[in-house]
Formats: structure tokens, sequence, C-alpha cells
């Protein structure tokens, strides 16, 4: 007569499985922390400084390995305030010069266009006037700094008050708006 196994082929099956399980639940959870953790993150916007294009508790993830260019949104440390997070739109790059005049900005000379402020358009002056060298006392922007500001002008603590932001202050450039759903946007800038 032959033995019959102790054990069925159901319980070793399911045993198995319930271990590559928690395994490949263990893998995930570790991948998805590492990859918040080095290349993306989870930002939350406070305040109005960049109203109308970010709203306060709009929520955020930002790329922390991307180029940035002008016009790129992103998060950085304030330089005024440790431990607290800034989101502002680049406007000057390194060896850039740049100037505000009648509502108008000009960087090296060229006019910029700034679709994002035409929610301001209202025949008023919406952007003080400025350059950098009335403003900061230089005529252009560092190496490994930029010249950031708030699309609400009148409002932003921006680098017209704080001075240029060094590269390392920035975190993470805007990639996605994820919350409030029915304003879900990706960035490519």
């Amino acid at each position: 007569m032959k033995k019959q196994q102790t054990q069925p082929k159901d319980e070793t099956s399911f045993g198995k499985w319930l271990i590559e399980m928690i395994i490949l639940a263990i893998l995930l959870f570790a991948g998805v922390q590492l990859i918040f953790h080095y290349v993306l993150a989870k930002d939350v916007v406070s305040g109005p400084s960049m109203e109308t294009s970010f709203n306060d508790g709009d929520r955020l993830i930002t790329y922390r390995l991307g180029k940035v260019k002008r016009g790129s949104v992103v998060v950085l440390d304030a330089p005024d305030e440790p431990g607290t997070l800034y989101i502002k739109r680049v406007i000057g790059l390194p060896g850039d010069t740049i100037e505000a005049k009648n509502d108008t900005l000009y960087v090296n000379g060229q006019k910029i266009d700034e679709p994002y402020l035409s929610k301001y358009q209202t025949g008023q002056n919406f952007t003080e006037d400025f350059s950098l060298k009335s403003t900061l006392g230089v005529a252009k922007v560092p190496a490994n700094s930029y010249f950031v500001m708030g699309d609400n002008r009148p409002v932003s603590k921006d680098s017209r008050r704080i001075g240029f932001i060094k590269k390392s202050a920035i975190k993470g450039i805007v990639r996605l708006r994820y919350w409030p759903l029915n304003k879900i946007q990706i960035y490519t800038n």
C-alpha cells in the first residue's frame, strides 16, 4: 500500500502564493518609497502667490531630476523661511537680464509672452516696473541661480524681494496637479 501525503497540494500552493504576494507587496512598497524620495515628490500649494494658475490646497507631483527651463513652475526651499517651500515660476536663467516696463516683462531685451497672466488683464499695471539692477543691484542673474516670480505678482514674495534662488534650493519641477479632480493637469515645461 502507498502512504498518503499528510499535506494536501492545495495548502502548499496557497502558502507559497501567500508568501510570494507578501514579498511582492514589500518590494512594491519599497519601490514606491524610493521613487517618492529620490525622483518624485508630493506637494500641496499654500497661499495666493501663484493664483490663478495654482490655488491654495492644490496637490501636485514634482519631478526632482528635471532640467529647469524658463517658464518652469518649481517648488523651492524658501530662502527667508527655513523649513518652508515656495512654488514659483522661473523667469530668468543664469546670465539673463530682466526688467519690467509698463506691465511687460523683458528677458535679455526680448518681450516675454506670459499667457498665464491673461486672467489678470484688468487695464491696470499688474507687474510693477523693475530691473535687476534697480531691485537686486546686479545686471544679470548669477551662475547657478534663477530669478523666480509668482503669477499673482502684487502679492508674491519672489526674487524681487527675496533675491536669486540657488540651483540647489530647487526641490522639483511641477509635472502634475492631481487635486482637485476637476483641475487635473499635466505640465511639460
